[in-house]
Parts: structure tokens; C-alpha cells; sequence
């Protein structure tokens, strides 16, 4: 029989390490690919560095140039936008507890979850992704508007989503820490409230109602686990372990429901 070392691990948790590493690579590169596939067609506009500098003045190739750093750092920090700005930290909060109360820890991996949350991500903000494009990055490749004006108007339709979407009361909260400072006005239109303070706002906003959806998520496999913990004690069964028999009772529970479509409608349509 052979014996581990100090410091060896079981292959069990070798695998489910490498499984683990294995998932987050993959989460990686999906969310870069689907970032490139918004920012090639604006790289694609961009002509070559030797044909900006023949331009006349100077001034296209010093505007280009600026335009492609731009875009590299969006690239870079497109995630963490992502995660911001968007309904992402909703959906992902609601499924972590779904799993959790499932009593599932790694079922459905880490990798479904998180793609069935970045494309349901992009069908609620379709249409803002759409404002963004049309409105500001497609002018922009076209050099029909200057960096700042693109600016503003890629973040208009970004702003309008989480000012909708965010509490009056956690708005409230920013405003009054920033206006605390001295540096911003107490009372300022929603329209033209500064990005520091709708950001994390808005962010706070969704931790908060992804942990009210996954209250009533838990809720009812907390009452599967009660009863049947009950009845395995009222048994005898004291080395049975409840959480194993509760856990096909939950699972027929959710599909007899139809607790994937039920969860992902109800999600969506809470932006609607």
C-alpha cells in the first residue's frame, strides 16, 4: 500500500486543481475572443502606420495613433468593463447560489457558468452595445467625430442602463461620500452624474439583487435538506449523511420545474 509524501497531493485534488486551472484558462480566452470580435472590425479601419505619416500635417497619423491605444486599452481592461457596466454580476451571483444550493460544488463547472452568463450578458445589452457602436464607435473609425465626442457617446447608453437599473439610495450613498470631498455638487442631474459614482452604484445595486434572487433560489432546497434531515434522524440513520439523500430529491425537484428555463427567463426579463 503506498503512502503520500509531505506536501503530495491526492490525485483526486490533483485533478480537480488542474480542472480548475483548466476552466479559468478557458474563461480567459473566451472572453478575450469575444472582446477581439468587437474590436477587429475597428482595427481593420485603421490604416498602415507609413500611409498616416505621408497624410498632410501630421495631425491624421498623431489622431490614429491615439485611436489604436485606445482600443489596445479597452482590449486590456474589457473585462473588468464587463463585469461593471453590464448585468453580468447579476447573473453569475444567481447561478453561484443555484449551484450552492443544489449542493453541487462543481457541477455545473465553472466554464458553463460563466459562458451561459457572458451571452446572456449580451443579449440584455444588445441594444446598448448596438447605441454604442452606431452612435460612437463606427463615427469614430470614420474620423466623423473627435476622440472626446466618441467618447461621450459610447458611454451615453451605458450610463442610461445603469441609471435605470441603479437604487436611488445607493446613487445617494456615492454622491454623498464624493460631495463630502468638496469635489462634486451635491445635487447633480442623473444625466450628467460623474462615472466614479454611477459605477460603483450601479455595482453594489446588482450585488444586492443577485442575492435577493438567490434567497428565493436557496430557499426551497433549504426545505428539501430540513425535511429529509428530519426524517433521516427520526430513522436512527445518525452515520447517513442528509445532504446525500437530499441531493437527488433537489435535482428532480429543479428539473421537474424546469428550473433552467425559470431561472434564465425570470433573470432576463428583470431588465425588461
Amino acid at each position: 500500500m503506498s503512502t503520500l509524501k509531505a506536501g503530495e497531493e491526492l490525485p483526486s485534488e490533483k485533478r480537480r486543481g488542474r480542472g480548475r486551472r483548466m476552466g479559468l484558462a478557458v474563461a480567459v480566452s473566451l472572453s478575450v475572443a469575444v472582446t477581439l470580435c468587437f474590436c477587429l472590425p475597428a482595427f481593420a479601419q485603421i490604416p498602415p502606420l507609413e500611409a498616416l505619416l505621408q497624410e498632410t500635417g501630421g495631425g491624421a497619423a498623431s489622431g490614429r495613433i491615439i485611436q489604436l491605444i485606445a482600443l489596445l486599452t479597452v482590449l486590456s481592461v474589457a473585462p473588468g468593463l464587463l463585469i461593471m457596466m453590464t448585468s453580468f454580476t447579476r447573473f453569475i451571483v444567481a447561478f453561484s447560489f443555484l449551484r450552492s444550493g443544489l449542493g453541487l460544488p462543481s457541477t455545473p463547472a465553472n466554464i458553463v457558468l460563466l459562458s451561459l452568463s457572458l451571452f446572456m450578458t449580451f443579449y440584455v445589452m444588445g441594444p446598448t452595445f448596438d447605441r454604442a457602436w452606431e452612435n460612437g464607435v463606427k463615427p469614430l473609425t470614420e474620423r466623423t467625430i473627435t476622440e472626446q465626442e466618441a467618447f461621450e457617446r459610447i458611454v451615453a447608453p451605458f450610463r442610461d442602463f445603469m441609471v435605470t437599473h441603479v437604487r436611488p439610495k445607493d446613487l445617494q450613498l456615492f454622491a454623498d461620500l464624493a460631495s463630502a470631498s468638496g469635489r462634486t455638487p451635491v445635487d447633480q442631474p442623473l444625466d450628467q452624474i460623474e462615472l466614479r459614482i454611477l459605477i460603483p452604484a450601479f455595482m453594489i445595486s446588482e450585488l444586492r439583487r443577485g442575492f435577493e434572487i438567490g434567497f428565493l433560489i436557496v430557499l426551497p432546497f433549504l426545505i428539501i435538506d430540513m425535511i429529509v434531515a428530519t426524517l433521516v434522524m427520526s430513522m436512527g440513520m445518525m452515520m447517513m449523511s442528509p445532504a446525500i439523500i437530499a441531493l437527488p430529491f433537489k435535482i428532480l425537484f429543479f428539473i421537474l420545474i424546469d428550473g433552467w428555463n425559470l431561472l434564465v427567463g425570470s433573470l432576463v426579463r428583470s431588465y425588461f
